[in-house]
């Protein structure tokens, strides 16, 4: 099949389950084209003439640069094909190794820190439990790594009716339409604003890391509301484990716009290693001493 018989009807079955996250007229012209262009890559080769119209159609240049590729027929000789195979396996071995070790990083530096936390977090839940009525933690529904939904914890720091006052208050958002942040929100308790900037709320995460559902360092987890507003390019930060602290946190935190928010994401999930993520837990310390951002 060449690019000029691809059915875009075809491609519409290959769309997300859910559409709201590519409401866009942007995103939902775009996406079939890609998943188009996608095929004629490995359904055949394609004919000079057919090249200049799918190349305009490709916004990423990787992929230009694959269909090119694939159209001029340089995957033909077995030696090549060989040599991609070897390439690819040496790429998922390393992938997961820097993944086992990530995750063996964040385990015992759990386990280290745990005992030394532990004193603060009893007084914070005392201070809770004296300061308002309802439950010490608040459990909400996060997304996390490729889409998949957790349990996400943190100390309560919001009378217990926050949920419900929020629609409220949404003409007061002071952050960009998908995220809602408040300076000064009303439904925050006295001790909720101390712990909040002293990012002492999400200390119970450490239980999420120890469960596996996030990680110290990666991109902060959004709720399910967030993500049915993503345009397409947002959904690229869930490619990642998501952390308690990141390149956000010693950024700006709540001073960064949406867009800002995702380029950094986005360069840790491109950057992430080892040596990457004891970086950013170091800096998070005095970003979270001088609680810049934090509200």
């Amino acid at each position: 099949m060449h690019a000029s018989n691809i059915n875009p009807s075809q491609s519409s079955s290959l769309l997300p389950e859910n559409p709201s996250l590519f409401e866009s007229e942007k995103e939902t012209q775009w996406l079939p084209r890609k998943i188009g262009a996608s095929k004629a890559l490995f359904d055949g080769p394609v004919h000079q003439n057919e090249q200049a119209d799918w190349l305009k159609q490709i916004p990423d240049e990787k992929a230009a640069r694959m269909f090119l590729i694939h159209a001029n027929q340089s995957f033909s000789s077995a030696r090549t094909i060989q040599r991609i195979r070897i390439l690819m396996m040496i790429w998922i071995i390393r992938y997961k190794i820097k993944d086992h070790l990530k995750r063996i990083f964040d385990l015992v530096v759990c386990c280290l820190a745990l005992p030394l936390f532990l004193p603060v977090m009893a007084a914070t839940a005392i201070a809770i439990k004296l300061s308002s009525p309802g439950p010490v933690l608040f459990k909400q529904v996060r997304v996390g790594k490729w889409g998949k939904s957790f349990d996400c914890y943190k100390f309560r720091s919001m009378y217990v009716d926050a949920e419900q006052r929020k629609a409220e208050l949404l003409h007061l958002n002071e952050a960009d339409h998908i995220v809602f942040k408040m300076k000064k929100d009303p439904r925050v308790t006295g001790v909720g604003r101390i712990i909040r900037k002293l990012s002492i709320d999400e200390l119970p995460q450490i239980l999420n890391v120890i469960k596996g559902d996030m990680s110290l360092v990666g991109p902060r987890p959004p709720v399910p509301y967030e993500v049915e507003n993503y345009e397409f390019e947002h959904v690229l930060r869930l490619n990642a484990v998501p952390g308690i602290t990141g390149l956000q946190q010693i950024s700006g935190r709540s001073e960064l716009d949406f867009k800002r928010w995702v380029e950094l994401d986005l360069q840790y999930i491109e950057e992430q290693s080892l040596l990457k993520d004891i970086e950013i837990l170091l800096k998070t310390i005095p970003a979270v001493i001088t609680g810049r951002g934090a509200y």
